[in-house]
Parts: C-alpha cells; sequence; structure tokens
C-alpha cells in the first residue's frame, strides 16, 4: 500500500516534512507524560485520602448513666441535680426544669454543668431566665415560680425551649 506524503504548514508558514500525531498512542502518549503521570497519582491519593482514608481509632466513650425514672420533684429536690457531683455518678446528672417539665442534660456538661454558660439553671426552673433571655440570678428563683407577670413572647420562648429539650 503506498502511502502519500504531504507537507504540513506551520503556524509561522514554514512548510513541515513531519506529519501531525495520528490518533496511534497521541492520547496514550499524552496521558504517560511526566507530569500528567504525577498529576493523575496526585488525585488518586487526595481521593483515597478523602473517601477511603484511615480512620481515627474510636475513642471509648465515657459509661452513660442509665436513664431516671419519670417522677416529680420539688424544688429542694431538683437542686441535688446541679452537676457539682462527679460527672459519672448520680451527683453529677444535671437537670433542668422547664414550664413544669425537667429534663436530664447531662451530656451537655460544658453548657450546663456548674462552669457552663448556661450552668445558672443546673437543678432548677430555668423557666423565666430562657423566656426573658437572662442567664442572671435574678431571673432564677429557689421556690415555685408561677410565671404569671410573662408577657405572650416570654411564654412562646418557653414553649420553644421545651420543644428543644423534648427534641434532644
Amino acid at each position: 500500500m503506498r502511502r502519500y506524503h504531504f507537507p504540513w504548514k506551520m503556524a509561522d508558514g514554514a512548510e513541515s516534512e513531519a506529519a501531525p500525531e495520528s490518533g496511534e498512542g497521541g492520547l496514550l502518549a499524552e496521558l504517560l507524560s511526566p507530569i500528567n503521570l504525577f498529576l493523575i497519582f496526585l488525585c488518586l491519593y487526595l481521593l483515597y485520602k478523602i473517601v477511603g482514608g484511615r480512620r481515627p481509632a474510636s475513642v471509648p466513650s465515657k459509661p452513660r448513666l442509665p436513664p431516671m425514672k419519670k417522677r416529680d420533684f420539688s424544688p429542694q429536690e431538683l437542686q441535688k441535680f446541679d452537676g457539682r457531683g462527679e460527672p459519672e455518678t448520680e451527683a453529677g446528672r444535671i437537670l433542668i426544669a422547664v414550664n413544669g417539665k425537667v429534663f436530664d442534660v447531662s451530656r451537655g456538661r460544658a453548657f450546663y454543668g456548674p462552669e457552663g454558660p448556661y450552668g445558672i439553671f443546673a437543678g432548677r426552673d430555668a423557666s423565666r431566665g430562657l423566656g426573658t433571655f437572662s442567664v442572671d440570678k435574678e431571673a432564677i428563683r429557689d421556690e415555685y415560680d408561677d410565671l404569671s407577670d410573662l408577657n405572650a413572647m416570654q411564654w412562646e420562648s418557653i414553649r420553644e425551649w421545651e420543644q428543644q429539650f423534648q427534641a434532644a
């Protein structure tokens, strides 16, 4: 079979005797260039790290306290559960009352514990403080608080907090 040879014009107008690369090996030669090989391996390595890289060893979780049985608390009984005891013991449990319901917030020790930003509510009825958006000592009462002086917007805020605690 006879092959024909055509001179090719280059960009500067000069003629070249070499024909451009045909489809044979052109793409393969491009993929196997050193820079492309490096980029392909880099992409594969990053994909491996993102999708299937080493998983950190699971940190053993602290033993959880068993759930408390449902019961009624007086304000004085509730004060015993302010989180000042050892976290793994019953004395370290943190309870908060909102709108007459008691919630165990021990898992949120960083927020509701003695040193947390909402620590003032631990072991107390937090309804007034949550309704008035106040974490001051004046917002907390150690005796029964009927909350009759709160307005509709404050009551709505209390109900939203109650729903948030129920969902957790």
